[in-house]
């Protein structure tokens, strides 16, 4: 069996952490976080962009080629620009969506921030989204750092998770549970 997937876990990790430094040392570690996240949800939202990445059969050129467009018209700086030029020099562009996620999980990590997982049945407006994030803040007296998503499965309530913690009152939850009390009797 390959051990692909080990390396790809611990790679990203190594070099997520030396953006981070290098990013550190230049002081430009917030931009760097920002168009980061710029990739990722260019990712995200371009099929295309997704599956030159994934094609086994693209040329380094045409990667560089596409960094450089990408990076011209973001305005990335010449760190996270040289970066990604390195990772496909290395082969390892591939990875890049699971090293830049890293990247930013160092930065939070960082600044103190705890991440949180939060899930609605109802899509929630930016004020209750805030609102949840500044009640987090407050109950685990750190900074939060809240991924919101909508999930219609849940019928109805909410899921938040920070670390090890976890609050579901989601009906689907509690309906989880009746069904199972049911069987047990």
């Amino acid at each position: 069996m390959s051990k692909d997937t080990g390396f790809s876990i611990t790679s990203a990790e190594r070099y997520s952490l030396a953006l981070y430094e290098l990013s550190t040392e230049s002081n430009v570690t917030s931009q760097i976080e920002e168009q980061s996240l710029s990739v990722l949800k260019l990712l995200e939202q371009s099929q295309d962009f997704s599956n030159l990445i994934k094609d086994p059969t693209t040329s380094q050129d045409d990667l560089l080629k596409v960094v450089n467009t990408i990076s011209e018209h973001y305005k990335f700086d010449q760190l996270l620009k040289n970066f990604l030029s390195f990772l496909i020099q290395k082969r390892r562009f591939f990875f890049v969506e699971r090293i830049l996620k890293s990247f930013i999980e160092i930065c939070s990590e960082k600044r103190g921030e705890l991440k949180a997982e939060l899930r609605s049945a109802k899509q929630l407006s930016n004020e209750e989204i805030k609102q949840i994030t500044e009640e987090l803040t407050k109950n685990f007296s750190s900074k939060i750092k809240l991924n919101y998503k909508h999930d219609e499965s849940l019928i109805g309530g909410l899921v938040v998770q920070v670390g090890s913690t976890m609050v579901d009152t989601s009906i689907k939850s509690k309906l989880q549970q009746i069904e199972n009390r049911m069987i047990e009797a």
